[in-house]
C-alpha cells in the first residue's frame, strides 16, 4: 500500500531532500546537494522561480518508510509566454516498484490535468539552470553538484507508465591535454583584431559582479531558441549570482568584449565539487566548507557550465578566445579533466565547437513525455 503526501513544512521538505542519501547509501557515483541549500531552494520566500512558476512536493510512504519524491511543477511563464502547455515533473527517485513510480506520477497528471495541461515532461527542474534528465548510460562515471544521478531502472519505470522519450542529451568528457593550442590560439588573435574585442579575465569574484547582470542578458540571447528556454528574470538574476558564483574560482569565468566594452560572449566554469560534497555529506558546516574551499582551489577537474555566444558573433570564431585563454588558466591551475554539462544530443553546433579535442561521450540522459 503506497501513500502519497504533501511536503509542506521545512521538516517535511529536508526529509524530501534527504530520501536519496538512502537510496544511494554507499554508492560512490552519486553526488549528494548542500542540504539547506536545497531546501531553501524549496521555499518561495527565497527562490524567485516561485515569483513565475509553482511547485508542490510529495513523498512516497510504505508504512512510515519514505520510498520515493516527485516535485510537481508549473512554470507560468511557459505556459502563458510560450503557450507550451507542459506540466513539469522533477526531484524524480524510488526504490524499485513501478507501484512507488506510478503512484507519484499520478499525482503530478493530477495536478496537470487540474490545469487544462497538455502533457507531462520530465525530469526537468523550473527553468535551463536547473539539473534535468533521467540517466540512461554513464552509471559508472562520478556525477556532478548540477546534474541528477540515478539508478538504472528509472528509465524502465518510466517507460512501463507510458512515456516517451521527448529529448536526449550528452555529456561529454576529454583529457586537457587534448586542447591542442594550435586548434584556437593563432585564431584567438586575428579574430580579436578582425572584430575589435578583447578578452576580460578576473582575479576575484568580487570582479566579477558587475558583468554578472549583462552575462544573463547575453545568456538569455544566445540560448533563447534552444527547446525549453524559459528566459530569467531580473530577481532571478540575483538570486543565481548570488548562489553560484561564490562557488566558481573567478579565473575560470571568462568574458569577450566588443571596442564599448559590450558583452559578445561568455564562459562559466566550475572545478569539481563532487568529491567534496561526497566527503561533506551535505552539509557546510561544521568542516564540510574546508572541502569546499579545498576544491576551489585546487582541483584537477573543470566542469564547463555554460558557454553563450551573442548571435551577432555566432560562427565566426570568437570561442577561439575563450578556449586561449581558459588554456593559460587551466595550465596555471594544473587542470588536467574537462568535463561538460548535458547538451541537448541535437545541438550539432555545440558539438562542432569541441571536435577538435577528440572527447568522449561519458553519459547519455534524457526526458520523458505522456500526454496528458
Amino acid at each position: 500500500m503506497i501513500t502519497i503526501k504533501e511536503a509542506t513544512t521545512k521538516k517535511e521538505k529536508k526529509q524530501f531532500v534527504t530520501f536519496p542519501f538512502s537510496l544511494y547509501k554507499n554508492n560512490k557515483y552519486w553526488v549528494p546537494p548542500i542540504i539547506n541549500a536545497e531546501v531553501d531552494s524549496f521555499d518561495p520566500t527565497i527562490n524567485p522561480a516561485f515569483d513565475t512558476a509553482e511547485a508542490r512536493f510529495f513523498l512516497a510512504y510504505r508504512g512510515k518508510d519514505i520510498v520515493g519524491r516527485v516535485a510537481a511543477i508549473v512554470n507560468w511563464d511557459e505556459i502563458n509566454k510560450q503557450e507550451v502547455r507542459k506540466m513539469r515533473f522533477g526531484w524524480f527517485d524510488m526504490i524499485d516498484d513501478t507501484e512507488v513510480s506510478k503512484a507519484l506520477i499520478n499525482k503530478v497528471q493530477e495536478i496537470g490535468k487540474s490545469h487544462n495541461l497538455e502533457f507531462i515532461e520530465g525530469p526537468v527542474g523550473f527553468s535551463n539552470l536547473d539539473k534535468v534528465g533521467v540517466l540512461t548510460d554513464g552509471f559508472d562515471e562520478l556525477g556532478t553538484m548540477i546534474t541528477w544521478y540515478n539508478h538504472p531502472y528509472y528509465k524502465d519505470h518510466l517507460e512501463q507508465l507510458g512515456f516517451k522519450k521527448e529529448k536526449g542529451y550528452l555529456e561529454y568528457r576529454f583529457p586537457f591535454k587534448n586542447a591542442d593550442p594550435k586548434f584556437f590560439s593563432k585564431a584567438a588573435g586575428l579574430i580579436k583584431k578582425r572584430y575589435k574585442l578583447k578578452a576580460i579575465n578576473f582575479k576575484s569574484s568580487k570582479d566579477i559582479m558587475p558583468y554578472v547582470d549583462s552575462m544573463f542578458d547575453l545568456f538569455n540571447e544566445s540560448y533563447s531558441k534552444l527547446s525549453s528556454f524559459v528566459a530569467i528574470n531580473k530577481v532571478q538574476k540575483k538570486y543565481f549570482k548570488e548562489k553560484y558564483i561564490s562557488f566558481i574560482n573567478p579565473q575560470f569565468i571568462k568574458y569577450v568584449a566588443d571596442e564599448n566594452d559590450n558583452l559578445v560572449a561568455f564562459a562559466v566554469t566550475m572545478p569539481s565539487f563532487s568529491r567534496a560534497l561526497q566527503k561533506s555529506k551535505g552539509k557546510l558546516f561544521p568542516f564540510g566548507f574546508l572541502h569546499f574551499l579545498k576544491a576551489k582551489k585546487k582541483n584537477e577537474d573543470a566542469i564547463f557550465y555554460l558557454i553563450g555566444v551573442h548571435p551577432d558573433y555566432q560562427n565566426k570564431g570568437v570561442t577561439a578566445i575563450l578556449f586561449d585563454e581558459y588554456h593559460k588558466s587551466f595550465s596555471a591551475a594544473g587542470i588536467k579533466n574537462c568535463i561538460r554539462t548535458p547538451e541537448l544530443e541535437d545541438n550539432i553546433a555545440i558539438q562542432q565547437l569541441w571536435k577538435n579535442f577528440d572527447p568522449r561521450i561519458a553519459k547519455r540522459r534524457s526526458t520523458y513525455r505522456r500526454e496528458l
